[in-house]
């Protein structure tokens, strides 16, 4: 893999092995549902296959376990390092992405009827409410850590977005005709 040609996913292994120091995949598997799983889903085979490309690339080092699992250990080199902090640094020009499929069905809205437009708004009214209760159990109980406090601005954007989009959801459900909006 040239340097060159590496993926968000790429910068997602090179980030968390930057925060977290020497992992295992298991490690960054453990650490991305816990953490930037929650806004940037992906699948969690790359988290295995990945950073063998990037051991490969000269952006990571890797140490195996001699014995019971033969466990592999990343660690980021100093190529790694400069190129995560070359990521970092870059403007970003993409826009947003949103792919949610509650979304996609609204588009389409005309096409069904007010009661499942309604029932779809009350179950996401549900599901953000769920997300909510997470990323604030999440805020509460990092809140007073100050070596985390740059860990907690996405959390509070996370926090916003739902709250955001569980409202408009509220909003739907309330409506007699919602495909009149």
């Amino acid at each position: 893999m040239s340097t060159s040609r590496l993926t968000t996913i790429s910068f997602v292994i090179l980030g968390l092995i930057g925060l977290r120091g020497p992992s295992t995949s298991y490690d960054l598997e453990r650490a991305t549902s816990n953490s930037i799983g929650y806004f940037w889903p992906f699948p969690r085979a790359q988290l295995y296959s990945e950073p063998k490309k990037l051991v490969d690339a000269g952006l990571l080092a890797v140490s195996v376990e001699e014995g019971g699992r033969r466990r592999h250990t990343y660690s980021l080199t100093d190529n790694g390092k400069h190129r995560l902090s070359e990521w970092l640094a870059d403007p970003l020009t993409e826009p947003m992405q949103v792919r949610d499929v509650a979304e996609l069905k609204l588009f389409f809205a005309e096409l069904t009827t007010p009661e499942n437009i309604k029932a779809m708004a009350q179950e996401q009214v549900e599901q953000h409410s769920e997300r909510l209760k997470i990323y604030r159990a999440k805020e509460e109980r990092y809140a007073n850590i100050p070596a985390l406090e740059l860990r907690m601005v996405p959390l509070e954007l996370g926090i916003r977005i739902e709250q955001t989009v569980k409202d408009f959801w509220e909003e739907l459900a309330k409506e007699n005709e919602p495909h009149t909006r």
